[in-house]
């Protein structure tokens, strides 16, 4: 009985600590990625609604870099992380030229991407 106890208490925990995660998100986002990441693709980058888990440069509403959409694979966290942590890097010639620079930054913004739907 105290096992599964322990195992509600901790799955609420990480619960709570993922939504807190994703509220430091959300300030990041406004802060660094807005400006060109709106709730629709524009000239600017593309929308991120539904991007965590998705193919890398798979919407249709955006033409993406020669170099991002020849990357191939799916969003991951890894993979967030790595071009968030530096774009060019992680596809050499994207557009993107905005990096989030601190680890605890890049993982709120993957929490944050997680919720958009």
């Amino acid at each position: 009985m105290i096992r599964i106890e322990l195992a509600v208490l901790a799955a609420i925990g990480a619960l709570a600590a993922s939504s807190a995660a994703a509220q430091d998100g959300s300030k990041v986002f406004a802060m660094q990625c807005k400006l060109c990441h709106a709730a629709a693709s524009g000239p600017m980058g593309p929308a991120l609604a539904g991007v965590a888990g998705a193919k890398i440069a798979a919407r249709t509403d955006y033409e993406y870099s020669p170099a991002l959409a020849a990357k191939g694979g799916t969003w991951t966290d890894a993979n967030l992380d790595a071009f968030l942590a530096a774009p060019g890097k992680f596809a050499s010639g994207t557009r993107m030229a905005v990096a989030v620079t601190k680890p605890a930054d890049r993982a709120a913004v993957i929490s944050y991407l997680k919720t958009l739907k």
